[in-house]
């Protein structure tokens, strides 16, 4: 039985592939990766958003597109005020997690470069998390990786998209 525009009718029973199932598995990992940023936060007295600062920023370097964080990219992402942002940079750059460089060919344009030495406090940091993270891999071929890539894949998008709509709670 399929539902109109949504895949196969899955239900949303409490069945170990139910709607109520995913949604408590994906609540207690949200849960469990909050208290490790909160815990990082406290160790490099920073603010939680601080943290989520820093990995849009580690992740805009890492996608490979070219397109280095920007503080306006930034403020869209995290949603937050352009003096909220501001704030937020100074603290990182203060504490020395952050560059900011201005573009060579528009001095306007300010990129947002996650500093080497604060990389390796947070990779010191994140080890055991990466390590966890490997150990799960493990545990699955890669044929059972490529589905759950895929679901990851899809769930960030459809986040995403109840952001761009205002449909977010």
């Amino acid at each position: 039985m399929r539902t109109a525009d949504r895949g196969p009718d899955r239900g949303t029973d409490d069945g170990p592939t139910g709607l109520q199932s995913f949604a408590v598995l994906l609540r207690r990992m949200n849960s469990e990766f909050n208290r490790i940023a909160h815990e990082f936060a406290q160790s490099q007295g920073l603010h939680p958003t601080d943290v989520q600062a820093l990995i849009a920023i580690l992740d805009a370097e890492r996608t490979g597109t070219g397109a280095a964080m920007t503080p306006g990219r930034l403020r869209e992402q995290l949603d937050l005020t352009s003096g909220a942002v501001t704030a937020c940079l100074d603290r990182l750059e203060r504490a020395g997690h952050i560059r900011r460089v201005r573009d060579n060919s528009d001095r306007r344009m300010v990129h947002l470069h996650y500093a080497a030495a604060a990389k390796a406090v947070a990779r010191d940091f994140f080890m055991p998390l990466a390590d966890s993270t490997d150990s799960a891999r493990r545990q699955f071929d890669e044929a059972e990786l490529a589905v759950v890539v895929r679901f990851l894949d899809a769930m960030n998008d459809e986040l995403a998209q109840l952001r761009k709509d205002g449909r977010q709670p």
